[in-house]
């Protein structure tokens, strides 16, 4: 991945998370955008948002930010001077919830045994 698509990803996820906080509070405050992939021809990226709550909030989030897919496109395109203002597509990102899964099971897990000391 070239330095300049680092630099673009990282970009349009501040920008959007901003559009998020100022334009759409009420609704929004349950999203967190963790990370944008744009494709390398620039036409199409991929935005990975984590949803406080259960599955079925989380996938009602997703798709009111699918309906307002086209206002927050237009306000990244008045925000950022691109020839070609990529199409984004909007996924749930499942690593928090994965994550959280895997500090549960180690936290079930019973102590390790303690070792003897040994003598000198």
């Amino acid at each position: 991945m070239s330095d300049r698509t680092i630099r673009l990803n990282e970009l349009m996820q501040r920008e959007l998370s901003d559009i998020l906080r100022q334009r759409y509070q009420s609704e929004a405050v349950a999203l967190t955008v963790t990370e944008v992939r744009v494709a390398p021809d620039l036409r199409d990226a991929r935005v990975f948002v984590a949803v406080v709550g259960t599955p079925e909030v989380a996938e009602t989030k997703l798709r009111w930010l699918r309906r307002q897919a086209r206002a927050i496109r237009e306000e990244m395109s008045k925000r950022i001077v691109l020839k070609f203002l990529p199409k984004f597509e909007y996924v749930l990102d499942e690593t928090t919830v994965k994550s959280l899964n895997v500090l549960r099971l180690l936290d079930q897990l019973p102590p390790a045994p303690a070792e003897p000391e040994a003598e000198e």
